[in-house]
């Protein structure tokens, strides 16, 4: 098959916009007139300055990111960032965790080896198929910090409102950042793995409050200090060059489109078309709660797991590829990131209804 055939629903790394990847097939062994790939460029000269400075500004601009906050693009994935935001942020005291999916169950437990954590809500019990509302979080006077996941990837539910809380707010938005405004003012960090909105994987972005950093524990490795992160403009050791570079041609892209506002109009297009034929079907089950559904991971089931199965293979077949839900979750899991087009999604729910039509 060719690109043109299939039509990619990974949950990251993900598709990434045609534009941006024509760009990169262009400059791939000469970046401008320079003679030198992006991947070849060292992280020290000017060519490469160039890139990153212009990824960063382009990032603040679309996001509205405040003056007083620090854009890190750095190495380690959102895992890295389940330590180090203890090791930086906790200090000895406490922290308010809302665990409603895969992702922030884990980012607790690395939590609870650098300092308290202390249960904002945990969904685990209905399977996580729901958003806790304001009244029903326990949130801690003192606490150093307030940490949710907003999308929950593996689970498809997201939260439509930001938490209130005395406590600074930390945010994992590895999964819908840049598909909606966000009032970054309101977070004392928010970051994000690079590979389902931004570029392809291997790079990490991290919004911090400057205010923040500088109180890291004293086991803190160097590489992960925040102050130290900041100090070195995210150049204490190799970045993650070319995937910065993509980032850069992603939100180029972005801007044609009408900016994180016009991606939230096109997001909302996209999912409402499968969760239209997901509410109006007798065979097919949605995962989560109406009030709390994804637009980024739509997550559903057929009758059974032999279904299931059935439907991934012959989704595949006619280039309706990664379907297959998280290995937590189970069941199907359709991911609508920003690149995917809207073809694509018109093809998924013809698909689905010609699936429901041959079993019932």
């Amino acid at each position: 098959m060719t690109r043109q055939e299939v039509f990619n629903f990974s949950a990251g790394p993900s598709v990434m916009p045609e534009s941006a990847l024509l760009s990169a097939q262009k400059d791939l062994l000469s970046y401008g007139s320079t003679g030198v790939s992006v991947m070849e460029m060292s992280h020290r000269t000017p060519m490469f300055e160039e890139i990153f400075n212009g990824t960063k500004q382009k990032l603040r601009d679309i996001l509205g990111i405040p003056d007083n906050y620090e854009i890190l693009l750095i190495q380690g994935g959102a895992t890295l960032q389940f330590a180090s935001i203890p090791m930086n942020l906790i200090e000895d005291g406490f922290a308010d965790y809302a665990i409603t999916g895969n992702f922030s169950k884990r980012a607790a437990n690395e939590a609870r080896k650098y300092g308290e954590v202390r249960l904002a809500c945990d969904t685990t019990e209905t399977g996580h198929d729901r958003i806790p509302t304001q009244s029903e979080l326990k949130i801690s006077e003192g606490a150093k910090y307030f940490y949710y996941c907003s999308n929950n990837t593996a689970f498809g539910t997201e939260w439509n409102y930001v938490p209130e809380t005395k406590s600074p707010i930390v945010c994992d938005m590895s999964s819908d950042i840049l598909s909606r405004p966000v009032d970054v003012s309101k977070y004392g960090l928010i970051y994000a793995g690079a590979q389902k909105n931004m570029a392809p994987a291997g790079l990490t972005v991290v919004i911090i409050d400057k205010a923040l950093a500088g109180k890291h524990l004293p086991i803190t490795p160097e590489v992960m200090e925040y102050d130290t992160l900041i100090r070195t403009d995210s150049l204490l050791n190799t970045p993650p060059c070319w995937c910065i570079y993509m980032l850069g041609l992603v939100l180029d892209w972005v801007k044609t489109q009408g900016g994180v506002e016009g991606m939230e109009v096109l997001k909302r297009e996209k999912s409402k078309k499968v969760y239209d034929l997901l509410d109006n079907s007798k065979f097919y089950i949605p995962h989560a709660l109406a009030s709390a559904r994804s637009d980024m991971n739509i997550t559903f089931r057929t009758p059974s797991e032999e279904l299931d199965a059935e439907f991934v293979k012959d989704a595949a077949a006619k280039g309706l590829i990664n379907l297959k839900g998280h290995k937590v979750a189970g069941g199907i899991r359709a991911s609508l990131y920003n690149a995917m087009p809207m073809e694509g999604v018109d093809r998924l729910v013809s698909f689905m209804k010609e699936f429901e039509a041959k079993h019932v």
